[in-house]
């Protein structure tokens, strides 16, 4: 069973690599990519919850008027047959994207509301632009992935016990999210629009978005009745692989160098928190099956602290760097920091000048 589960997961794109390891270590995720390409990310990431994982999705475009009850109500989906509940390829009246800043309610299908009382939330939350989302909103999101439950004006409503939440951001680097909620993230994934997006690709000959394309309805009833690629025994199957996994004494002193290596490097403001170090020894745990071992390796550590950093590191204002209070030059500092974001101290840390790898 291992091998055939090693073959799928070689055959899947980093989108997919990114949501399998989530769904492995329950936890959630940061996908970023350029503003361009958002809106095929998205549909990408619909396409992965229902066709790769077999898992119902939700979508919710944030903007700053998103309130507490449209986050709350688009969540929730009909808990009726995965092929009524999770098929990427609604119609356009079904969809749960925003239309405008006076969104206040969504539109459901007549069978939806016939079930009104019936509702569950999704497995997979795909949140667009969450960064954009008032403080409020970003605290019940954060709420959600720690308590596994949402409150509505009428109900308490529980997380499935698959569950995913993917915060889909455009543009930029470091944090961006509300200090707690970016903790909460287990990793960060950048996604280059030049990779493609090939369930998009494959859905459709053109290769054109989602929404730009008129849906067919026998190919709508093809699509609806595939299996997923992985399922969720095989997911199961490797989150006790992860458990079991081994991290020796030298590849743990290495993390742990890694880590105060980051924490007293110039550039980084607010240094790294503790739930940060959990995580990285929790994702190196998880890519050791992924990867046919039962232990974590050096190159394991260095591919685990770039996703889980990425999104984490604050860089330091240069009237804020600490040689300043020895009678550094601000102007000085200012030239030393001028280009360096969270990706190049990763890499500089694992780099000949950081934590010593061992042999």
């Amino acid at each position: 069973m291992a091998d055939a589960i090693l073959e799928k997961v070689h055959d899947l794109s980093d989108v997919e690599l990114a949501a399998l390891i989530c769904l492995i270590t329950k936890e959630n995720c940061i996908i970023d990519t350029e503003p361009g390409s958002i809106n095929d990310l998205v549909e990408e990431l619909e396409l992965v919850a229902a066709k790769v994982f077999g898992l119902s999705h939700a979508v919710i475009d944030c903007t700053e008027y998103t309130t507490l009850d449209d986050f709350a109500h688009t969540i929730l989906s009909v808990d009726s047959s995965p092929t009524l509940s999770v098929s990427p390829l609604r119609s356009q009246s079904e969809s749960y994207f925003l239309r405008s800043p006076g969104f206040r309610s969504i539109t459901r299908s007549p069978q939806s509301e016939n079930f009104d009382d019936n509702k569950s939330i999704a497995n997979v939350i795909i949140a667009k632009n969450l960064d954009e989302a008032p403080k409020q909103v970003q605290i019940q999101a954060l709420e959600l992935i720690r308590t596994k439950r949402i409150y509505t004006r009428i109900s308490v409503n529980n997380a499935p016990k698959t569950f995913l939440l993917i915060a889909v951001l455009a543009g930029g680097e470091g944090p961006r999210l509300t200090k707690h909620l970016n903790e909460y993230m287990f990793i960060s994934h950048f996604h280059d629009p030049e990779d493609g997006f090939p369930n998009l690709e494959e859905m459709y000959d053109d290769g054109h978005s989602i929404s730009s394309v008129v849906r067919k309805g026998p190919k709508l009833e093809t699509e609806a009745a595939l299996q997923p690629r992985i399922s969720s025994a095989e997911i199961e199957h490797l989150s006790r692989l992860s458990d079991v996994a081994v991290i020796s004494i030298e590849v743990k002193r290495y993390q742990q160098d890694v880590v105060a290596f980051l924490r007293l490097h110039r550039a980084v403001s607010s240094g790294i928190t503790a739930i940060a170090t959990q995580h990285f020894d929790k994702l190196m745990k998880c890519l050791a099956p992924l990867h046919g071992l039962s232990y974590a390796t050096p190159s394991l550590v260095g591919l685990a602290a770039r996703k889980i950093y990425l999104h984490r590191i604050h860089i330091v204002t240069p009237n804020r760097e600490r040689s300043l209070q020895w009678g550094s030059d601000v102007e000085t500092v200012a030239a030393l920091l001028e280009g360096i974001g969270p990706e190049e101290v990763i890499e500089d840390v694992l780099g000949s000048s950081g934590a010593e790898v061992p042999l």
